[in-house]
């Protein structure tokens, strides 16, 4: 017979339970299950239970619990611990939360929207936007229901109960390939910018051999005094601080573009040699609304990728505090949302001020008018700041997907932990450093994997996780899903087209957007 009762300090009190039942309340998570047993015992004063079947009545009121409010119990004693994806309760708040995934959203592929812009066109460029951005929500709204459904907050775990082990190893891959892509441009960054910026403040013309010109030994400095300290922390909800500061970084980049706009003319000097009175054609400073040239199908790539942040949604979710489907889904719209309008305003204002002229790295067109202006050089520092800050939030998942592929079902070690963040980024640091052509390997592998974690994976986890007996094969929800996957697959296809033209003329463009 079980009866609850309340104590003076209001906590639940248990006046007879079962021995087994008992050894259950050591559970981090049995408060769940407390509530539980209270509901029942509202209902009836009292719940026979044979003997011998004390665990089934444990398991039956276990899974009372819907999978839209599952905590993830944790089973502790003083020795041993079954693995659970978390092994702590969600503390992350709601706007910590957003900080981190939009910290995730936001890649180096900000810079180049403006010159998306100049090529496809002011209206045309915003519908794509918008489309890439719905389909990004959307594909959040995929993982989020088959996450629901099977109580499972792991994109490799999705992966193993979708298609089995060999699911699991394909998302592991694709995020590991995708996220080690991404953290590689973003030290390419610091690599080439930051040696320029210190040349610029120093109000040095040209280069000099001086270690601290090295973009090498900058990386390296980089790395030890900053993203690794800060990939040592053991949630992911812990960087939301460091996340938001990286996003003030870009909305001082936004808010210098925005004046940027009002302060220089069209067209700059540097664009025609006057000396020699170059004509600037009629409509070099013209704003045009549709465009179609050979670069056109080159920007429709860069918009697909520009919302990246799926390898990072399931952990994030892990660590909400309050998680619900809704709540999280919630994060991930308000974050998609405030990504998409500081990529249009970005896009819009630095396309009105260069017009045709826009180069494919905004900054460096800025840089062709004044090589010295300290307003430009403090935003190029800040951007360094913002991607640097960005490199710990991917690698979290890296070392997840490591962690559920090599050590399934082991308890958290800060051993492990330390040595996976350890190696990670000596791996990244040495490609970096030693391999000149690192961008045209990710850039196969950039093409492949986020096509793969974006569209491809989050359809065919939905229609293979969620039941028949809820939606049918032929339901409009799953038909929406097989289309979804499909549309990978084209982006596929074409990012390896352009890609393939590339390296056939000899050309270098560059198809990354995060």
């Amino acid at each position: 017979m079980f009866k609850f009762g309340h104590d003076c300090s209001g906590s639940v009190s248990v006046r007879s339970l079962p021995s087994q039942a008992v050894d259950m309340m050591e559970t981090d998570g049995f408060h769940c299950v407390l509530q539980e047993f209270q509901k029942i015992s509202q209902l009836s004063m009292e719940l026979q239970v044979p003997n011998g079947n004390h665990h089934d009545a444990a398991v039956f009121l276990e899974g009372g619990t819907s999978s839209q409010e599952e905590k993830f119990l944790q089973q502790k004693d003083g020795c041993s611990k079954r693995a659970q994806f978390t092994d702590f309760e969600g503390k992350t708040s709601f706007g910590m939360s957003v900080f981190n995934l939009s910290n995730a959203i936001m890649g180096s592929g900000i810079l180049g929207l403006s010159y998306a812009m100049s090529n496809t066109g002011m209206i045309l460029f915003m519908i794509l936007l918008t489309c890439i951005a719905l389909l990004s929500c959307y594909s959040i709204h995929l993982l989020l229901s088959s996450a629901g459904v099977v109580g499972i907050r792991a994109y490799e775990q999705l992966g193993l109960r979708a298609f089995g082990h060999p699911g699991k190893i394909l998302a592991a891959v694709a995020i590991t390939l995708h996220n080690i892509g991404a953290m590689s441009s973003y030290l390419f960054i610091v690599k080439y910018e930051l040696p320029l910026v210190i040349q610029a403040f120093l109000g040095q013309t040209s280069s000099s051999d001086d270690w601290f010109m090295n973009g090498n030994y900058l990386i390296i400095i980089v790395t030890v005094c900053i993203i690794l300290p800060l990939a040592m922390m053991k949630h992911l909800g812990y960087l939301g601080y460091t996340s938001g500061f990286s996003l003030s970084c870009m909305v001082f980049f936004l808010s210098v573009v925005i004046y940027k706009r009002f302060n220089i003319s069209c067209p700059l000097e540097a664009f025609g040699n006057y000396s020699v009175k170059t004509v600037v054609p009629e409509d070099a400073c013209t704003a045009k609304f549709f465009t179609i040239n050979q670069e056109t199908a080159y920007t429709i790539p860069i918009l697909a990728f520009a919302f990246v942040c799926h390898p990072e949604v399931l952990p994030i979710y892990t660590e909400l505090s309050n998680p619900t489907k809704r709540r999280m889904q919630n994060i991930g719209n308000v974050s998609i949302f405030g990504m998409f309008t500081m990529y249009f305003f970005t896009a819009i204002f630095g396309y009105l001020t260069f017009y045709e002229n826009t180069e494919a790295e905004l900054l460096h067109t800025y840089s062709k008018g004044d090589p010295l202006d300290v307003l430009i050089l403090c935003v190029r520092l800040a951007v360094l700041v913002a991607v640097t800050l960005t490199v710990p939030v991917v690698l979290f998942p890296i070392r997840r997907a490591l962690l559920q592929l090599l050590f399934p079902g082991k308890p958290f070690c800060w051993v492990r932990h330390v040595i996976i963040a350890v190696c990670l980024l000596f791996s990244v640091n040495c490609l970096v450093i030693l391999v000149p052509n690192i961008r045209d390997i990710f850039g196969i592998t950039g093409a492949t994997t986020a096509p793969t974690l974006i569209f491809i994976l989050p359809g065919l986890f939905y229609i293979r996780i969620i039941p028949t007996n809820q939606e049918p094969m032929n339901s409009r929800p799953k038909i929406l899903a097989a289309c979804f996957s499909a549309l990978g697959f084209i982006f596929i296809t074409m990012s390896l087209t352009f890609i393939g033209l590339d390296w056939i003329s000899g050309e270098k463009r560059s198809l990354g957007g995060h």
